[in-house]
């Protein structure tokens, strides 16, 4: 086994494919391989354990899990071993290792703790709970916290139960020692994230514990804590006392990413979904009446087995009216063992790209004049990092996720990442705005 010369000890590179439920989990493994004395390189090329740490949701992701793979081991240095993990491993765990004879070591998720024993080849120390491990210190003022694991729900679209399993919620004393440490290490926002977020607690019988955990984090803005951003959010668990508690809490971002998937009743039946184009009308309609300045996010599956042209027009109809502020479009990936993978097709692969381009030509219009109506007016930025080219800072306002929503360019200034900078944004640059500083809100070290 070839170790590094300067330290001695085993180094390692992890790379993260897929949601930002898979972002926690490399931070977990990272933990894991640091609790069990390696130390991380800065490139693939100079490790000598390289993780990947795959997604499976569609035949895409797929795809590019396992070109990921045949990169990383070709690239790899002499004496080097590639250790594949993540939800492909968890879901084709002895097939992937046939089928996939570069990686060196398969890891379900039960053993994501042991990679390094496994990849060392040294004795297994046994199971080890990676909640249990502090997360590496963070790189960013913001940080995905995972509250869940698991998904109750039976999407027809939807394989993740199938390898995720059923939801099981951390406790919430787990969550707020993680989040503290997350905060005293510099994170100024916490994004939470689950499979169904708005779902945590029924699992153990507690429906609408999101609520009480929202104000057990909240109390954390006397450690510095600005912000909590929730991540995918089914729309029948937005009830009013959860609304509500996103509005009121000071640090809670009105922020609402509902995952609606379509428009149309009957496609949603199809899909074993909840809802209509009317019902989350209301929702957001409700929202904003209480939030003129909330933002929206969702995504959508076009093609779905079943989708007439009277379905994409709802869907069109629906996106026209409600104006979100930021929305995906997706085609329909048959995946194997759940309910749609034998559906027969309605639509061919050509009108399954001409409706995503119609959503596009529908939504785009619609984000950008989303982007140009918060020209001229003050917000706060919380400062992400800097321009490489021009020195800039760059951050976001609470209308914008990290990592897939636009950005805000405070023309001219630089400000240490996890600051709070007041300023009037005096241009839209496609999804994102440029900005003049107006004054420095809040400054943390760096």
């Amino acid at each position: 086994m070839t170790t590094s010369p300067r330290s001695g000890a085993a180094r390692f590179y992890v790379e993260t494919l897929g949601c930002p439920k898979n972002a926690v989990d490399s931070d977990k493994v990272v933990a894991s391989l640091l609790h069990d004395g390696l130390v991380a390189a800065a490139t693939p090329d100079d490790a000598d354990v390289v993780v990947v740490n795959t997604c499976a949701f569609v035949e895409a992701a797929r795809q590019e899990s396992i070109d990921t793979v045949l990169a990383l081991s070709d690239a790899r240095k002499p004496g080097a071993r590639v250790v594949v993990t993540g939800c492909l491993a968890e879901r084709y765990g002895d097939e992937l290792a046939t089928a996939l004879p570069e990686a060196d070591a398969v890891v379900g998720f039960a053993h994501e703790g042991e990679i390094a024993p496994v990849a060392l080849r040294r004795k297994p120390r046994g199971v080890r709970d990676l909640l249990e491990l502090p997360r590496p210190a963070p790189t960013n003022p913001w940080a995905y916290v995972k509250v869940a694991e698991g998904c109750d729900r039976a999407c027809a679209f939807c394989a993740i139960p199938s390898f995720r399993g059923k939801q099981r919620s951390r406790l919430p004393e787990s969550i707020e020692a993680e989040a503290r440490a997350l905060v005293d290490g510099g994170v100024r926002e916490l994004v939470l994230v689950a499979q169904d977020l708005a779902w945590y607690g029924r699992d153990v019988g507690e429906p609408g514990a999101l609520v009480p955990l929202l104000h057990r984090l909240d109390a954390l803005r006397d450690d510095g804590l600005e912000r909590i951003r929730l991540l995918y959010l089914y729309p029948s668990e937005v009830h009013d006392p959860l609304v509500a508690t996103m509005l009121e809490l000071p640090t809670v971002v009105p922020y609402f990413d509902l995952s609606l998937q379509h428009a149309s009743a009957p496609l949603l039946r199809a899909m074993k979904r909840w809802g209509s184009g009317e019902r989350f009308r209301d929702i957001i309609t409700g929202i904003r009446a209480d939030a003129p300045d909330a933002a929206f996010r969702s995504c959508f599956i076009v093609g779905f087995p079943g989708e007439t042209e009277s379905d994409h027009d709802e869907l069109l109809a629906f996106l026209r009216d409600v104006e979100l502020d930021w929305a995906g479009f997706f085609p329909f990936s048959r995946e194997e063992g759940t309910a749609a993978a034998d559906l027969a097709d309605t639509a061919d692969e050509r009108t399954v790209a001409e409706r995503l381009r119609e959503c596009s030509e529908v939504q785009d219009p619609i984000t950008a004049a989303a982007r140009d109506a918060v020209v001229g007016s003050e917000v706060e930025v919380l400062v992400d990092g800097t321009d490489d080219e021009t020195g800039d800072a760059i951050g976001r306002t609470h209308r914008e996720a990290p990592e897939i929503d636009g950005v805000v360019r405070l023309t001219d200034a630089f400000a240490r990442p996890g600051s709070i900078v007041r300023a009037l944004v005096v241009e839209a640059s496609g999804p994102d705005l440029v900005a003049d500083p107006i004054a420095r809100v809040v400054e943390r070290a760096s």
